[in-house]
């Protein structure tokens, strides 16, 4: 059975929000042997652009000055299913709850030092949002000294499973196996999917809709 259109991230808000939560991203260039380099990245989602910062100097910077097509991809898993929660003699049934969004498009290199400011203002509250640091003003020596790469997005999408494909009965069962199996991600995955711990167990309070 297809879940792929039940599974698609519909609001570009929550995208966003998914992007301004999450510390990691990968992004994918091609080298000069025509090899997909993958590389995990701190990152920053500004004004529709994907904002990182580098060594001024590298391969990831010689791939996209050389083809500026770029993927860039962020995941979070949240809960992983085992087998026996379906079927304990089936263990291809395991399953993983997620959320990602995947973007596709231009990476450049930024010159103009206001933009770069800007975008490592934007990285520091994001990463260091308690302060304690002078704001990087563009005629510092700090802009001059590490590179800014800027995804253009051509194409954002997403995809999430916290049980929307499963009757509202299933998810409950779903709910209460995932708190008695009691992982350390349990009570956030379960947030997620809408649901709130008790003393009677988890109950559903929210529908959520992506």
């Amino acid at each position: 059975m297809q879940h792929a259109g039940i599974l698609r991230i519909k609001s570009r808000e929550k995208m966003v929000e998914f992007l301004d939560s999450e510390h990691i991203g990968r992004i994918a260039s091609i080298d000069s042997d025509g090899y997909p380099q993958v590389i995990p990245m701190n990152f920053a989602y500004i004004d529709g652009s994907v904002y990182m910062h580098s060594h001024t100097r590298g391969e990831k910077l010689d791939n996209v000055v050389r083809n500026p097509k770029v993927g860039f991809e962020v995941d979070r898993e949240l809960e992983f299913l085992p087998s026996y929660f379906e079927d304990p003699l089936d263990a291809s049934v395991a399953d993983t709850l997620y959320i990602s969004v995947v973007i596709k498009g231009a990476c450049s290199i930024v010159s103009d030092r206001g933009e770069k400011a800007m975008a490592l203002n934007g990285l520091m509250t994001k990463y260091q949002p308690e302060g304690h640091y002078e704001p990087i003003r563009p005629d510092m020596g700090v802009v001059d000294a590490v590179a800014i790469l800027k995804i253009t997005p051509e194409v954002m999408h997403g995809k999430y499973k916290i049980g929307q494909h499963m009757s509202r009965k299933r998810r409950q069962e779903l709910a209460e196996q995932i708190l008695g199996r009691g992982s350390p991600t349990a009570a956030e995955t379960l947030r997620v999917m809408g649901f709130e711990v008790t003393d009677d167990g988890p109950r559903m309070v929210d529908e959520p809709v992506w």
